[in-house]
């Protein structure tokens, strides 16, 4: 979880949640996850470019699973490519401009809390129903939580995270020289 939270309601609700976490099946898909991840390798090897295979590799995931994840993220400008024998992938913008919920926007296939929000439902209290605005109210609470925080805010432990993802100045270094 992110250390800090600038609203106290979102920080009340953060605790809540906290205690409901346990055993809820509530989440965000994997190109979600690794799409955020992604854009946060990117911001804390700025401005370097990073191949695709040592993105997957850090993670330990597929390329080409990562290439069909980063496909929007490319067509939207989040991320930008290069490509040749020295190219790979960037930032498509400055880290503090890209919020995480455009990023979601991006990966997640929609919102629909509830059948009613889908196109076609036919539930006949549509319109009247008060659990059609609570969730819609909670949905917009949570959208309003992620344009809150920006990659940069992810990515703002640099060190520790290259740490982390085994990018050594060493390694750096290394990779420059091919």
């Amino acid at each position: 979880m992110l250390a800090r939270v600038r609203n106290p309601a979102h920080a009340r609700a953060l605790v809540r949640a906290r205690r409901l976490q346990k055993g809820s099946n509530v989440r965000l898909t994997r190109q979600s996850n690794y799409a955020i991840r992604t854009l946060v390798y990117c911001a804390v090897n700025e401005p370097d470019l990073r191949r695709v295979a040592d993105v997957a590799r850090a993670y330990n995931i597929s390329e080409l699973f990562l290439f069909k994840l980063i496909k929007p993220l490319v067509e939207n400008g989040l991320l930008a490519t290069v490509r040749g024998r020295h190219g790979g992938i960037k930032l498509g913008k400055p880290a503090d401009q890209i919020t995480l919920l455009d990023t979601i926007q991006l990966t997640e296939e929609n919102f629909a809390l509830a059948e009613c929000f889908e196109d076609g439902a036919d539930c006949p209290l549509i319109g009247e129903c008060d659990l059609n605005g609570a969730l819609l109210e909670a949905l917009g609470a949570f959208f309003e939580v992620l344009a809150g925080y920006t990659i940069a805010d992810l990515a703002s432990k640099k060190r520790s995270i290259r740490d982390r993802l085994g990018l050594t100045a060493l390694d750096i270094v290394s990779e420059t020289a091919h």
